[in-house]
C-alpha cells in the first residue's frame, strides 16, 4: 500500500500543478522542500516552503496557456517512514501562440510519512531532452 500512496502523492504534484489547483498542490509537500532544477536552469538547489513553491510555479506555469506533466515507470523504495520514488517524465508547455516546449527526463522524489500521509521533501528533475523554445 505504501508504494501506491507514494506514487499517488508524486502524481498529484504534477496533476494539481497542471490543473492550477494551488491549494491542493500545497497538500503534497512537507513543511520545507528542496527543489533541484539545476539540470534545466543551472544555479543551485533551493529549499522552500510550499507557499514559496506555489507562488513561483503560479508565475512560471501561468505564463503558459496550458501544461501537461506526465509521470511513468515509477520505481519506489520505502524504508520505514521515508521513501524515494524515481519516475520518467514528459512535460509539454503550450504557449499562447500555440507553439510548444516539451522536455523529458527523470524525477527523483524524496518523501516522508506524516500523520496526514506521504509528503514530498525533495524533488530533483534531470532533463534528458527538450524540443522547442522555453
Amino acid at each position: 500500500m505504501d508504494r501506491f500512496d507514494v506514487i499517488d502523492t508524486c502524481t498529484r504534484m504534477a496533476w494539481h500543478a497542471d490543473q492550477r489547483e494551488w491549494s491542493k498542490l500545497a497538500e503534497v509537500f512537507a513543511g520545507t522542500v528542496t527543489l533541484d532544477y539545476t539540470s534545466l536552469n543551472g544555479g543551485e538547489p533551493v529549499t522552500l516552503t510550499p507557499t514559496q513553491i506555489i507562488d513561483g510555479w503560479q508565475g512560471a506555469l501561468g505564463a503558459y496557456a496550458a501544461t501537461q506533466h506526465l509521470l511513468g515507470n515509477h520505481l519506489v523504495t520505502c524504508d520505514g517512514d521515508t521513501a524515494v520514488c524515481t519516475a520518467s517524465f514528459q512535460a509539454t508547455h503550450r504557449k499562447s501562440d500555440d507553439s510548444l516546449w516539451t522536455l523529458g527526463g527523470t524525477y527523483r522524489f524524496d518523501l516522508i510519512r506524516t500523520g496526514d500521509g506521504w509528503r514530498i521533501t525533495g524533488v530533483v528533475m534531470t532533463t534528458v531532452w527538450s524540443d522547442g523554445t522555453q
